[in-house]
């Protein structure tokens, strides 16, 4: 080894000997320094004991007379330590923090800090002027009794007050080290110490007492009815205790606590504009016409006459037996009824020889004048201010609800034991039949039949009866060749604004006579290999257990022998699952129909359409399996490209019988003739005790806000709703009425509307009732469960929490047309009322408290609307 490189060694050690022993030094300097401070503070303790309680009744005499001559209230220092400054920059600066109000109080309370004398402290237990100065740039000590005790507590009478440290959702206690930092901190400090929460500086504009307005009013304190003050342990906001081991990291006592107790929903801020809105004469007229037309709308609508609770008591609370035998036909007895189809819409009378109509509904003139009655509301400019303002308003209060009582909630549901968003059930309330699987299982079942069964005959073309395997022969195709991408059935760029190309993507590679074949259930194997693969997906429903679905089904209304067609399909194959129920959608096509020869009126589809289902209804007999099948189907649909320009409908429009040339009705034109003969034939079917059938078309994807006008008159619920953004009338009154909006954003992302731009996490904020679904899983997912993979990217984009996922899962569920024992089962046996009377945490997972904000402030908007005279019934609307 040279000399250079035995210097730097001999260099670096003397340096880090010289470190070595300077640290020692001092450290054994600063360890003497300390013990020394704290055995005088123990000599003066000792000493001056019996000095301090002197120096206390001189400084309570000393407070005293000062509060008399300022006329105020004698006020007794108690249990307080000091605060540092550089706190809150909202709150004044705090000398003394936790300190109790009683001018009565009775026994000792250990100081945890000394006097203080022109702004300089003092050690605890020293006197004033005894020179034990705490100097102002220690950090507060903090103190911890022997055997982990608290302080004395304050007798029952006493009133005490301090501030808590503000949590959140992501951290809800405070740390549990003894040696907290305080540098760089502007939040104030929790207090270990039993006590009631002071609010009185919470009130607005800085107002203190409890007369002033406040913003929000606050829920029940801690204080029992013998004026007894609850622990803090017991409230959702909990502290740490402190634990003799300075250093150690203490477990975190919440989650057990959460587990342990019930969550007490009352315990969160309520919104409340103080003073009560009172609305000027022009808003008092604009509250009367969207009266009027909330009353329009209750005067078109069906209820049943009898609802689902009342016919059938829930006791048992276990899981809904299954249908044993679904398919059973059970004979019914064949009653007197007449029907006959008069301009439109049938007519019902008792038997042949009364001309008493039974069921008498709104004319088409009614509807259409009334409809125009709804569009110069939406358009009148001053209906429009005020609307947008009451929705503005909506939004905000729910924001500052989430900013006041996320926390809250986000500890609520953890409370719910077993309940998180995925065992919550869910309802995909959009979704149609032959795109409700995903690609790569199309792509599968494909490859599976042409494998398994290339020899079976299952397409007639060109006068020629074809095998699958000479069906892939023809397009040069073969099952290795197949894949996902030339499968090409999934929507892209080219289907924007395209509805036809979407349509387009139906026929696998691209063939409509692998449509035929694969999706289609009239067809030349009776519909066998769709049959199956619904099985498929039925089979992967029943294994998620909590995801349902209501599958939209073609009626196409070109001949009335589709109905049984359909029926002996899903009897035959046996298709049934306690995880779906089916809707009928009917396409918008008479312009084809008429251009190919099939119909020659538009009153051929409406008596092929109906006309089958008022003969089943009389006489079950005539039809069975269809009487069967339709035991299982629960609304009706309009299907089809509502972005097609069309004329509005006048007041006196055509019969149907009249309607003969190539164009197609406008899409209120469809409504109204759908809506008064489906209205008919559930009087009818509930007269007999049948099942009855909603209406829940398409509306407000694309097009007129037309549209949404009609189908707010008389429709349940709607699919899409994404041009509700465009009308506020029609927003807010879809917002009072609580229509069910089945929304779908990746869908509308592929065909009309940019996810970014799509309305739906805006009448989320607002209060709208809102759903997710799929639409089209064939199409738009990539996911075997598209119904999760819509809520995922909903949750992503859009920063829904845990708990609105869950409110949007159990407004599913309400929207659905489910029996009502699985209702009862999935969200709870008292769902039908309104508020948190009609939650069950323990199965839907949304805490009270988001649904008494929801269910508050819907109702002060009714109130609003009719000006204090609002009759609200306390159950929901079915």
């Amino acid at each position: 080894m040279d000399a250079y490189a035995l210097h730097l060694a001999m260099a670096a050690l003397v340096g880090a000997s010289f470190v070595a022993v300077s640290a020692y030094y001092m450290h054994r300097k600063t360890l003497t320094q300390l013990l020394d401070f704290a055995r005088a503070l123990e000599r003066k303790r000792d000493r001056e004991r019996g000095a301090g309680d002197e120096e206390a009744d001189y400084g309570q005499q000393v407070v005293k007379k000062g509060a008399q001559r300022r006329g105020g209230p004698v006020y007794r220092r108690k249990a307080a330590y000091y605060k540092r400054g550089g706190g809150s920059a909202s709150l004044p600066e705090m000398a003394l923090v936790g300190a109790e109000v009683d001018g009565e109080a009775e026994g000792d309370v250990e100081e945890l800090a000394g006097p203080m004398m022109n702004g300089q402290f003092f050690a605890p237990g020293a006197g004033a002027g005894e020179g034990m100065l705490i100097p102002p740039g220690l950090p507060r000590l903090h103190t911890v009794h022997e055997g982990n005790k608290q302080p004395t507590r304050a007798t029952p009478t006493k009133r005490s007050g301090h501030f808590i440290k503000p949590t959140s959702p992501k951290s809800p206690v405070a740390s549990a080290s003894a040696f907290e930092s305080l540098e760089g901190s502007d939040e104030e400090d929790s207090l270990a110490i039993d006590a009631k929460l002071d609010t009185s500086y919470l009130h607005a504009n800085g107002n203190f007492g409890p007369d002033s307005n406040s913003l929000f009013q606050n829920m029940p304190t801690d204080i029992t009815a013998n004026a007894e003050a609850k622990p803090l342990s017991s409230s959702i906001i909990r502290s740490h205790s402190v634990s003799g081991d300075l250093h150690g990291v203490q477990p975190d006592p919440v989650a057990a606590d959460i587990l342990r107790k019930e969550p007490e929903q009352e315990r969160f801020a309520r919104l409340k504009i103080s003073p009560t809105e009172t609305p000027s004469v022009d808003e008092a007229e604009v509250y009367k016409i969207l009266q009027n037309c909330l009353e329009l709308r209750k005067s078109y609508i069906f209820r049943e006459k009898v609802e689902p609770w009342e016919k059938e008591v829930i006791t048992d609370p276990s899981t809904p037996k299954p249908n044993a035998e679904p398919f059973a036909y059970v004979e019914e007895q064949k009653t007197d009824h007449i029907f006959e189809m008069v301009d439109g819409v049938v007519h019902v009378y008792p038997n042949k020889d009364s001309k008493e109509r039974l069921f008498p509904v709104a004319d088409a003139t009614t509807f259409f004048t009334d409809l125009h009655h709804i569009l110069r509301v939406t358009a009148a400019g001053n209906i429009r201010t005020l609307c947008h303002q009451r929705l503005v308003l909506l939004e905000q209060k729910f924001n500052l609800h989430l900013m006041l009582n996320a926390d809250k909630e986000f500890l609520a549901q953890k409370s719910a034991p077993h309940r998180d968003f995925y065992n919550v059930r869910k309802v995909d309330t959009h979704v149609h039949h032959s795109a409700c699987m995903n690609q790569k299982h199309l792509l599968r079942f494909i490859k599976s039949k042409l494998r398994k069964e290339p020899d079976e005959v299952v397409i007639f073309r060109d006068g020629t009866y074809l095998t699958l395997k000479e069906v892939f022969e023809s397009l040069d195709l073969s099952g290795y060749d197949l894949n996902v991408d030339l499968l090409d059935v999934h929507a892209d760029k080219s289907t924007f604004h395209r509805f036809d190309k979407f349509n387009l993507k139906y026929n696998p590679c691209g063939q409509s006579r692998l449509r035929e074949i694969f999706l289609k259930q009239d067809n030349l194997i009776q519909g066998r290999f769709l049959g199956e693969l619904t099985k498929q997906v039925f089979s992967d429903l029943a294994a998620s257990k909590y995801q349902m679905a209501e599958y939209r089904i073609s009626i196409y209304g070109r001949k009335q022998s589709e109905w049984d067609q359909l029926a002996s399909w899903i009897v035959n194959n046996d298709l049934y699952s306690e995880n779906v129920v089916w809707l009928i959608q009917i396409p918008r096509l008479y312009n084809v129909y008429k251009e190919m020869g099939i119909v020659t009126s538009f009153q051929n589809i409406l008596d092929n359409i109906f006309l089958p289902l008022f003969e089943v209804t009389v006489n079950p007999d005539s039809h069975p399996q269809l009487h069967v099948f339709l035991k299982q189907v629960v609304g009706l649909d309009l299907v089809d490209d509502e972005s097609k320009p069309e004329r509005r409908p006048t007041k006196h429009m055509p019969t149907p019988a009249q309607w003969t040339n190539v164009f197609n009705p406008a899409f209120s034109y469809y409504v109204y003739y759908c809506y008064a003969n489906l209205y008919t034939l559930n009087k009818l079917r509930e007269s007999k005790g049948m099942t009855t059938i909603k209406f829940r078309p398409h509306s407000g994807e694309a097009g007129d806000i037309d549209h949404l006008a009609a189908t707010f008159l008389v429709a349940h619920n709607i699919a899409h709703g994404i041009n509700l953004r465009k009308s506020p009338v029609l927003q807010y009154l879809y917002y009072l009425a609580q229509i069910g909006l089945a929304m779908s954003p990746l869908s509308n992302n592929s065909l009309f509307l940019d996810y970014h731009r799509n309305p739906f996490p805006m009448f989320f904020l607002r209060g709208l009732n809102v759903s997710l679904s799929t639409d089209d899983p064939l199409q738009i997912h990539l996911t075997k469960e598209p119904l999760v993979e819509e809520y995922s990217i909903a949750a992503s984009v859009w920063k829904l929490s845990s708990c609105d996922l869950c409110e949007i899962a159990r407004n599913s569920v309400y929207q659905s047309g489910f029996s009502h024992a699985l209702k009862s089962h999935w969200i709870g046996k008292m769902y039908y009322k309104r508020g948190p009377d009609g939650n069950d945490i323990h199965r839907t997972n949304v805490p009270h408290i988001r649904v008494e904000f929801r269910y508050t402030i819907w109702r002060e908007e009714m109130q609003i609307v009719y000006l204090g005279k609002a009759n609200i019934c306390e159950e929901i609307d079915n």
